[in-house]
């Protein structure tokens, strides 16, 4: 039975439980175009609005659509959305029945993709699923030591929610579970369900401590962007500590000051954090001051942009620097100035990085892909008359896997300059 599970008791879950549909026994049957069927069979995650030719009723949000070719052979089963454009989410090209065994059988398979994770001690803090890479279109589960954050961009997973829980909490375990909603999601939520409710077991610590690369850091999984911290930049992050031993380390768009921790933490002569929101910047003193206390730091409250040009205009100059910013480009319209953002944090970054110093750049920006990011990095460099080595460029860690090409959104480029 599903919420079959002692957290599932508390008071939260007996609260959220009435408020979530219920899922249809009636399936909708959809046929799409050919074009939708040559995606699907390639293993495409999603079928658009405008794909589908015919339906055989009108669904609810989360019930079983199940698409058939001409020939009335089945393609793909998925979750119906229909105030999405995004009109199906698929969960399988095999027939397949979608029950608690189904849920199990995706955790099995998700794990298999983080067993290096799940296997360090030194990591407590990760991404369990990621949404469509990991068969689960826009369901993200993340865990934060005993707090799992549940994260939901699709209100056709409202009606699903109690049997992927119970599931959740049967294969994980978890004392602390957090409902987290997409902004558009939250505004189709049921009237007792909202952004940041605790919906199994007891509220988590405030904030909720769990350890990256053996650091102790911190998340807030209630308010904090996201699930309450970015978790895909670990592998990035202790890349920097590789090369942040006796250098004088400038973090911008520092957030939690992940990047400032690996880089104190492993030896670093000092370190300069950034960023526009004050809670950010004293989230990333705190952090630092907890891992490595006897490491210089200064932080700074402000726009990056400006930051860096009166750091030039002072005269300041860094042996590392990392720039790590938000998407700029969440929309196809915004990618043209996202391109020049880039290049003016490139350019803006090189006359604060000194001779033999290392720049590690990156973007979230999914479409802006690695090559035309790599491209505008190794421009930069090269209008302004410095030669590089390019020492790597990377993207996601273990437990943000990717499926299809449209789950690529990280991209980083380390580099080191005369």
């Amino acid at each position: 039975m599903p919420w079959a599970f002692a957290p599932a008791c508390s008071p939260y879950a007996q609260r959220v439980l009435p408020a979530l549909p219920t899922p249809s026994n009636r399936n909708l049957a959809v046929r799409v175009t050919k074009d939708a069927h040559r995606h699907l069979r390639r293993g495409h995650p999603w079928v658009f609005d405008g794909s589908i030719t015919s339906v055989s009723h009108n669904g609810a949000p989360g019930d079983l659509a199940i698409v058939f070719d001409d020939k009335r052979a089945f393609t793909a089963v998925g979750l119906w959305d229909p105030s999405s454009p995004i009109r199906i989410r698929v969960l399988a090209t095999t027939q397949t029945r979608v029950d608690e065994s189904f849920w199990i059988e995706r955790f099995e398979a998700a794990d298999g993709r983080r067993r290096r994770l799940l296997a360090d001690p030194g990591v407590t803090g990760l991404r369990l699923v990621h949404g469509e890479n990991d068969g689960l279109p826009a369901l993200i589960i993340d865990r934060y030591g005993p707090v799992l954050v549940v994260k939901l961009y699709s209100a056709a997973w409202f009606s699903r929610l109690g049997d992927v829980l119970a599931a959740a909490l049967a294969h994980w375990g978890g004392e602390h579970v957090v409902l987290r909603l997409a902004r558009n999601v939250a505004a189709q939520a049921p009237d007792a369900v909202h952004d940041g409710m605790v919906i199994a077991g007891s509220p988590p610590p405030d904030p909720t401590p769990f350890v990256e690369n053996g650091h102790t850091m911190t998340a807030d999984p209630i308010a904090g962007q996201k699930t309450g911290y970015f978790l895909d930049q670990r592998s990035n992050r202790a890349l920097v500590g590789d090369y942040a031993a006796d250098r004088d380390v400038l973090d911008v768009f520092c957030c939690h000051g992940g990047f400032s921790v690996h880089a104190a933490a492993a030896g670093a002569r000092s370190v300069h954090a950034t960023d526009l929101s004050p809670f950010a910047v004293a989230s990333a003193e705190h952090h630092v001051a907890t891992n490595a206390p006897g490491i210089p730091m200064q932080s700074t409250v402000g726009d990056a942009f400006v930051v860096m040009e009166d750091l030039r205009t002072e005269g300041r100059s860094f042996d590392l620097i990392v720039v790590d910013p938000p998407s700029f480009a969440s929309r196809r319209d915004a990618v043209d100035g996202a391109i020049r953002a880039y290049t003016r944090l490139s350019h803006l970054a090189l006359d604060l990085l000194r001779p033999g110093g290392v720049l590690l750049q990156a973007t979230c920006s999914s479409r802006v892909d690695a090559e035309m990011f790599g491209s505008l990095v190794t421009d930069a460099i090269d209008r302004a008359g410095r030669r590089s080595r390019l020492i790597t460029e990377t993207g996601h860690d273990d437990d943000h896997p990717i499926g299809f090409p449209e789950g690529t959104y990280l991209n980083a480029v380390l580099a080191e300059l005369d």
